[in-house]
C-alpha cells in the first residue's frame, strides 16, 4: 500500500521559516518524482517544487530563492525547506510522487503565514 505521509505545518509569522516532511512508503523511491503542491483557500493547486532522481528541480516563481526541495532516498523522504515566508504562502501543502502513469498524493499538511 502506498502512503505519503507529509509532517511539519503549522503557523509561522511572515519572514519566519518552516521545513515539512514527506515520508514514502509502499514505493520504489528511487523511481519516481517528488514534489509539492500548494492550494490556497478558494484558488486552484499548483507546483510549488518537485525534484528528480536526477537533473534539475522545477520550481514556482514565487518562491524562488526562498523554498528549497531535497530528497534522502535512505529515509524515502522529501523535503521542503520554506524561509521567509509569506503571507500568501498560506495553503495546504500535498506530497506527490509521479512516474509516467502513476501518480501518488498525500493527504496534505497546513501552512498558515500569519501575524
Amino acid at each position: 500500500q502506498v502512503q505519503l505521509v507529509e509532517s511539519g505545518g503549522g503557523l509561522v509569522e511572515p519572514g519566519g521559516s518552516l521545513g515539512l516532511s514527506c515520508a514514502a512508503t509502499g514505493i520504489v523511491f528511487s523511481r519516481y518524482t517528488m514534489g509539492w503542491y500548494r492550494q490556497a483557500p478558494g484558488k486552484e493547486l499548483e507546483l510549488v517544487m518537485t525534484i528528480p532522481r536526477g537533473g534539475s528541480t522545477n520550481t514556482l516563481d514565487s518562491v524562488k530563492g526562498r523554498f528549497t526541495i531535497s530528497r534522502d532516498s535512505t529515509k524515502n523522504t522529501v523535503y521542503l525547506q520554506m524561509n521567509s515566508l509569506r503571507p500568501e504562502d498560506t495553503a495546504v501543502y500535498c506530497c506527490n510522487a509521479k512516474r509516467p502513469g502513476v501518480d501518488y498524493w498525500g493527504k496534505g499538511t497546513l501552512v498558515t503565514v500569519s501575524s
